[in-house]
């Protein structure tokens, strides 16, 4: 078992090397460096070689960087590329975007303006995806709906071809992801894309119809968190 690594429970428990934290594994990303000393991102967590965890967030990442903790913790030369941070983006954007394509083909997402707000009418969504290019007027409708339900947790960082991409459309504007397996696997991604960017932009409303800090809905039980936190630090 790697060093950062310890078990609590079912689950898997990791320490930053940047805080020193120890916490579940889903709040942090991986790294690695390559064979010229180049840390890369593996949010995957499968690329082959000794790895450290970095909490997923700016100041975290931006931490250890100034600490110097990718070298001493990969043990060997480690040098950050001054885009380290758009790769994080990147690679996380790319697998949320992957798990929507998933998501479609077991059925689980629902795509349309009239599909999602007959959906949003049934059940509370586990989130509700609109493309960042979207038109207010378009989201209004389902912005009742979802306040109906005392907001849905809402991404609002893909383009609507982005998001066509991946569900195998020219353009999707509005997504409602339904509860199960897969939507915990996106929330995992999600949560940790929320670290370095926002989840939807500062123009979109913020009278509770949108839940659209994933801390608001999706605090880490702080009891928990002190049974993983190293005494002192």
């Amino acid at each position: 078992m790697d060093k950062s690594e310890r078990r609590e429970g079912a689950g898997r428990v990791r320490r930053c090397i940047a805080t020193g934290e120890v916490q579940p594994e889903a709040g942090l990303i991986r790294f690695v460096a390559d064979p010229d000393g180049w840390v890369f991102p593996d949010p995957a967590a499968r690329a082959p070689g000794r790895g450290v965890w970095v909490t997923s967030t700016r100041d975290a990442v931006s931490l250890a960087i100034k600490k110097g903790a990718f070298s001493r913790g990969l043990k060997r030369e480690a040098k950050p590329r001054d885009d380290l941070m758009d790769k994080i983006v990147e690679g996380l954007r790319q697998r949320c975007l992957s798990q929507l394509s998933i998501a479609r083909k077991a059925g689980e997402i629902v795509l349309g303006n009239d599909q999602v707000a007959s959906a949003l009418r049934t059940a509370k969504p586990a989130w509700r995806i609109e493309a960042v290019d979207g038109s207010p007027d378009g989201r209004g409708k389902l912005d009742g709906l979802s306040l109906a339900w005392g907001g849905v947790p809402t991404a609002g960082c893909f383009t609507g071809v982005e998001m066509g991409m991946a569900l195998g459309r020219d353009v999707v504007i509005h997504a409602i992801l339904m509860p199960g397996r897969l939507a915990d696997s996106w929330t995992t991604d999600i949560r940790r894309l929320a670290g370095f960017i926002p989840l939807v932009p500062d123009d979109w409303p913020r009278d509770g119809t949108y839940i659209y800090r994933v801390q608001d809905h999706l605090e880490l039980d702080e009891a928990d968190l002190d049974r993983h936190r190293t005494p002192g630090r």
